[in-house]
């Protein structure tokens, strides 16, 4: 073998390893079978909308940090140059003697201004921004719970089409078999033409149902990957889950544990104090605002400030300034009594979303017990439909009874097992739908 053949060789079993390896890759892909909890894990971590909100408790802390340097003093630096029209232009001192400047005029300024007190309108607008992180982690708690809750919401889609579809693919089976033994007793003369017809209509109908039911299970399967920030054509399925264990559901404990946790009051109960941090701050233009400012001054005729016979090289002055807007036409009146109208809106606010709870609370309870009634008697209803298809199924081999007798026995068994998976995962939503409205997941 010469070394072309060796060299092809080499690289057609390298093309060949890396082909396997990405189809078993492939395979995995395909085979990755969702649980609840690595759904609603993955869908905390790369959901896209979610991630995007954490920024808002980033943007809050910067937010915080801004209003805690106000408390600093500032450095603030000037440089001017201006140019009078005559050398001998005078001007005033503070002495009221003339003075004479050049034409040319350089001043480098360097000013710290200290704030001594502005009527509490730094301490309450630092409280306000320090209230922000709050109001942003508890709008990622919230929305980490409507996430979790989107994410039940699709799994269980997944599941509901997926048990459509199963049971169709059953009627769809059960009608083409009963087309074959109804064709044939069509040809012996034992039926009339109109019974066939009615089960190849009963079946094409099952046939169209069928379609639409893969349809719905793909469509679901894609807003599961939306939610989870997946490739929306990724396939994947979920871990069935058939059992249900009953709830009994404390009324009152249920929301008074919801109004402890549900993030909804305590972001209205942020909001609140929120608002009564604007009220001192719009109180705070009731107060004198004083400040200190220390000035160092170099001038000049020349750009390097070096002085000149007209000008001192340097200088440096301190000042305390007190300012006070006396008179605004009710201007603050007005604005404090704005902020306090707020609190006022926040308190009602909070007050329609706790009755809100209550109907939540009732709400899930009523849709879980109603669920946990339905199971039972739905899988009661499925064995039975099972049973009496059997017996007319045997009686129609038997010519004992009509094709419609068999059609509506297999209708009803088909709705039967639409009821029972129906209930069955109704009540794990309505136990969702109550751990949401306790305030967890």
């Amino acid at each position: 073998m010469n070394k072309f053949s060796v060299f092809f060789m080499m690289n057609f079993f390298l093309i060949l390893f890396f082909c396997l390896q990405t189809v078993s890759a492939s395979d995995v892909t395909e085979n990755k079978v969702f649980t609840l909890e690595e759904s609603i894990d993955l869908a905390l971590e790369e959901n896209w909308s979610f991630k995007a909100l954490k920024e808002k408790e980033i943007q809050a802390m910067d937010a915080k940090n801004q209003a805690r340097s106000d408390f600093l003093p500032k450095l603030r630096m000037e440089y001017s140059y201006t140019r009078l029209d005559d050398d001998s232009k005078s001007g005033s001192s503070l002495a009221g003697y003339g003075i004479v400047q050049s034409r040319d005029n350089f001043q480098w300024r360097g000013t710290v201004t200290q704030p001594l007190f502005t009527g509490f309108a730094l301490i309450s607008t630092y409280r306000f921004a320090k209230l922000g992180i709050d109001m942003a982690q508890m709008d990622i708690e919230l929305n980490r719970l409507d996430l979790a809750l989107q994410v039940k919401e699709a799994y269980f889609n997944i599941l509901i089409y997926d048990k459509a579809v199963e049971v169709i693919e059953k009627a769809v089976e059960f009608l083409s078999s009963n087309v074959e033994l109804t064709n044939s007793f069509y040809k012996t003369g034992m039926i009339p033409v109109n019974d066939l017809l009615k089960v190849e209509l009963k079946l094409a109908n099952a046939q169209q149902n069928l379609v639409e039911a893969k349809n719905q299970a793909k469509l679901a399967r894609s807003a599961f990957n939306i939610v989870l920030a997946q490739p929306v054509n990724v396939p994947v399925d979920v871990e069935d889950i058939l059992a249900y264990e009953p709830q009994v559901v404390d009324f009152q404990a249920s929301v008074e544990k919801a109004l402890e946790d549900r993030p909804e009051i305590k972001l209205i109960g942020t909001e609140i104090q929120q608002a009564e941090q604007q009220v001192k701050l719009a109180e705070s233009r009731y107060y004198p605002e004083i400040n200190l400012n220390y000035d160092y001054i170099k001038e000049g005729d020349e750009a390097n400030v070096s002085g000149s016979p007209f000008h001192d090289e340097d200088r440096w002055q301190i000042a305390a300034i007190c300012s006070w807007s006396i008179w605004e036409w009710g201007k603050t009146h007005y604005t404090v009594r704005e902020k306090q109208s707020i609190i006022n809106e926040l308190v009602k606010t909070k007050k329609a979303i706790e009755e809100s709870i209550y109907l939540d609370i009732k709400e899930a309870k009523l849709g879980l017990d109603t669920a946990e009634s339905n199971i039972p008697a739905t899988q009661k209803a499925v064995l039975q439909g099972e049973e009496n298809l059997r017996v007319n199924k045997i009686s129609y081999e038997a010519q004992m009874n009509t094709i419609t007798e068999i059609l509506d026995a297999q209708s009803l068994l088909t709705q039967a097992r639409v009821n029972y998976y129906t209930a069955l995962y109704s009540h794990h939503l309505a136990r969702a739908n109550l751990l949401r409205a306790m305030g967890t997941y």
